[in-house]
């Protein structure tokens, strides 16, 4: 069991970057539609974003799994300084995408890499551990927007892309100075040699592919909850700027709060239960979200059941693999999570076009029909490589 060192780095270095995160990623759509006028332009800020997110996932788990993760992580925040720089320069719109795939090529490591980290440095306490690091995660977005708002109340200037550079590069140096190194491959057996192959034969397992899918539907909720949701709710419930911007809070801290009490509890009685728990609360939350006038109380509900969700799935997925393994899991885990940020929004999108509010509807019965597949299979051991 290692000490307390790695887990105190790696948070406080992701709290410090998504602090800065939070601070400047209400500015950019603003930005490029005051130089475009164009909506499908402002779609483009998250879209070329997660589409390097997405390509650097496999490649940079695989890559940790050889030659270590801190310095792929510390790589990761100086990627997204940079990001920060470009942006303070940006004067096009294309000068502002190409920030964004620098920013998804940084953050694509720290997302993955830390809950693999923390499995190796905490094997009996990981669900306590990646709880604490995605909770440190969201903890800082739920910051970043109101320390934006105090340095530049208009939103206009410069100074947040400043302090996210300052922020990011402050990360690095607490993860170089006190992160400890640590390679999975070095820990495993001499002869495992971490590859695709590897990680194929993994997800192959029935069991392995429905954890998979569940992730993928979180993902769509995650995205849908701050995308599309937000101006659903808006239209139905006639909430202004000051509303919203309490919707995404309540949103982050249900998320980080979550996992911060199921976390230790997975470890103690196992993930499926809360896996299944997790994934029922957050489609019952979004169906009350979309009935109920308590928008923000069934918001929270569906927020802290997706959080029991994550950090029980990430768990169990690293519980499946090798030593040697633990960092192409968890990127897999972010591929799949990625995959339904992008696709969740736009199959709801093109629903709703269709039948008002029917996509949401959709996405809870999905999540419903995997909530009822994971219990059916519920104690089938997932397949180690």
């Amino acid at each position: 069991m290692a000490g307390n060192r790695t887990i105190i780095a790696l948070s406080a270095a992701a709290t410090l970057l998504m602090i800065g995160v939070g601070m400047i990623v209400p500015l950019l759509p603003q930005r490029v539609h005051d130089q475009t006028g164009s909506l499908e332009s402002v779609g483009l800020v998250a879209s070329v974003f997660a589409i390097a997110y997405l390509l650097a996932q496999l490649p940079v788990g695989l890559l940790a799994d050889r030659n270590g993760a801190k310095p792929l992580l510390v790589a990761g925040y100086l990627l997204c300084a940079a990001a920060g720089i470009a942006f303070y320069f940006s004067q096009t719109a294309v000068q502002i995408y190409l920030g964004r795939i620098v920013q998804g090529l940084g953050e694509a490591p720290i997302w993955a890499l830390g809950p693999a980290v923390l499995s190796l440095a905490y094997p009996s306490a990981k669900g306590r551990a990646i709880g604490i690091y995605n909770a440190a995660i969201h903890a800082g977005l739920t910051i970043g927007p109101l320390i934006g708002l105090m340095v530049d109340p208009s939103g206009a200037g410069g100074r947040p892309f400043l302090l996210f550079s300052a922020f990011c590069i402050a990360g690095a140096a607490v993860l170089t100075a006190f992160l400890p190194g640590m390679n999975a491959a070095r820990l495993a057996e001499r002869t495992a040699r971490p590859g695709l192959r590897d990680a194929l034969r993994l997800f192959s397992h029935r069991p392995s592919l429905v954890v998979l899918a569940g992730i993928v539907l979180y993902g769509a909720a995650y995205g849908a909850s701050l995308t599309v949701l937000p101006v659903t709710i808006g239209s139905l419930r006639g909430l202004g700027p000051k509303e919203i911007g309490v919707f995404f809070s309540v949103f982050y801290a249900g998320i980080g709060l979550s996992q911060l009490v199921a976390g230790p509890l997975t470890d103690r009685y196992g993930r499926d239960g809360f896996m299944i728990g997790g994934l029922t609360l957050a489609a019952l939350g979004l169906v009350a979200t979309l009935l109920m006038p308590a928008t923000f109380v069934s918001l929270a509900i569906s927020s802290f059941g997706l959080g029991v969700f994550c950090v029980a799935s990430l768990a169990k997925l690293n519980d499946s693999a090798p030593q040697h393994l633990k960092g192409t899991v968890s990127s897999a885990y972010y591929l799949a999570w990625g995959f339904g940020y992008v696709l969740g929004p736009m199959m709801i999108g093109t629903v709703d076009r269709m039948i008002v509010e029917g996509g949401y509807w959709v996405l809870c019965l999905l999540m419903a029909v995997e909530a009822i597949t994971l219990a059916v299979l519920r104690g089938v051991p997932a397949r180690k490589g």
